[in-house]
C-alpha cells in the first residue's frame, strides 16, 4: 500500500535507541556472567581456570569458552555451567528459556591469551603478525611476554635448502595464533 500524500513511511528497522539499551543490557549482563565466572574460578580445583570469551548468539543463547593452565576437562566445564545455570535461572537474566553451553574454546579457535601458549609448546602454529606478515612453526618456549618459533626458512645461500631459524615474536605484535593440527 502506498502512503497517503503527507503520510510519513515507517521505518521497518528497529530504532535505533532500542538496539542502543539491548547493547547495554546485554554488556551488563555480560560483566554479571564474568564475575560468577571469576568467583567460581577462586574455588579449589577451579584456580586455573580463566575465560577465554563469553558469546551472547541471539537473545536467549550464551556460549562460554573457558580453558586452564593444566587441562580442562568435561567435567570441569559441567560444574562452571551448573553454577552459571543456577544464576542465570534465579535472577532471570536470560530469561525463561535459553540455551547455555560452556566448553573448551577447541582447537580451532585462536589463542587469545599468552598462558594458553605455554600449554602448546612443541605443537606446530600458524601465526598471523599485526604487520600482516606470516610465520609457521614449532612453538619451542614462551618467555616474558613474547614466544621462540623454531620455522623453517628457505636458505639464502641454497635455493632448493630449508634451514632451521628461531625467531622471537613479542606477544602484543600476534594478531591470530592457530595451533595446527597433525594426524602423523
Amino acid at each position: 500500500m502506498l502512503p497517503l500524500i503527507g503520510e510519513r513511511e515507517r521505518p521497518s528497522a528497529v530504532p535505533s535507541f532500542l538496539l542502543f539499551f539491548k547493547n547495554i543490557v546485554m554488556e551488563s549482563t555480560e560483566a554479571l556472567i564474568r564475575n560468577l565466572l571469576e568467583e567460581k574460578f577462586e574455588e579449589e580445583g577451579f584456580r586455573d581456570c580463566f575465560i577465554i570469551d563469553i558469546d551472547f548468539a541471539g537473545n536467549s543463547r550464551l556460549n562460554v569458552f573457558i580453558d586452564s593452565d593444566t587441562n580442562i576437562t568435561f567435567e570441569k566445564c559441567k560444574k562452571v555451567s551448573r553454577h552459571l545455570e543456577k544464576h542465570l535461572d534465579d535472577n532471570g537474566w536470560l530469561g525463561e528459556k535459553y540455551i547455555l553451553e560452556v566448553s573448551s574454546p577447541g582447537v580451532d579457535r585462536p589463542l587469545k591469551y599468552l598462558r594458553q601458549f605455554a600449554k602448546n609448546i612443541g605443537r606446530k602454529l600458524d601465526i598471523k603478525l599485526t604487520d600482516g606478515s606470516k610465520h609457521e612453526g614449532k612453538l619451542m618456549e614462551v618467555a616474558g611476554e613474547s614466544i621462540l618459533l623454531e620455522e623453517k626458512v628457505k636458505s639464502e645461500e641454497h635455493k632448493n635448502k630449508k634451514v632451521i631459524k628461531e625467531t622471537t615474536i613479542p606477544f602484543d605484535q600476534i594478531d591470530r595464533a592457530i595451533v595446527k593440527i597433525s594426524f602423523k
